[in-house]
């Protein structure tokens, strides 16, 4: 996957992995259920009405709490294509590029876009795209290495392939 294109999900500063996914739900490891309790705690109609592709942007510290992998699985299992924040705990950071979710920063995208529009990510230029405002943002690009293993669908996919 070189770009995505969604449509926005907004959120505020410090989204922790207790509001991405909570803890009551974290006796399973099956995406697909992690993914019907996603976002549940911050806003009861995400799972309704997230779609495939859709983006998710947010402010400071995104995925901050603790460091379970269940909160960028739960977000990717739910059909979101990419993370768009002023800046990522860096253990989500790390956790979401394991298993192959996108997350790009960039502070600008993060405070100007809004809930509802539709937005396109280049994740080889990191260039973000207001499709609705027209706006553009330089996000930070992945380097090649990690272009793989989010291609992979995540870390151990690549370890395999290889």
């Amino acid at each position: 996957m070189k770009e995505a294109k969604g449509t926005v999900f907004k959120f505020g500063d410090n989204v922790d992995t207790d509001v991405i996914i909570p803890a009551r739900y974290l006796n399973t490891t099956d995406p697909k259920e992690l993914a019907s309790h996603c976002m549940e705690d911050i806003d009861k109609s995400f799972i309704q009405n997230v779609k495939e592709g859709d983006i998710i942007v947010a402010n400071k510290n995104f995925g901050c709490g603790s460091s379970r992998e269940h909160a960028p699985i739960a977000i990717k299992a739910a059909g979101v294509s990419c993370v768009i924040a002023e800046t990522f705990a860096r253990i989500f950071y790390r956790n979401s590029i394991n298993i192959g979710l996108p997350i790009v920063e960039c502070a600008d995208a993060a405070k100007e876009i809004e809930s509802g529009h539709t937005v396109s990510i280049n994740f080889d230029t990191g260039v973000i795209t207001d499709e609705t405002t027209g706006k553009t943002y330089q996000g930070q690009a992945f380097p090649p290495f990690m272009q793989k293993i989010i291609d992979s669908e995540g870390l151990v996919n690549y370890i395999n392939a290889k």
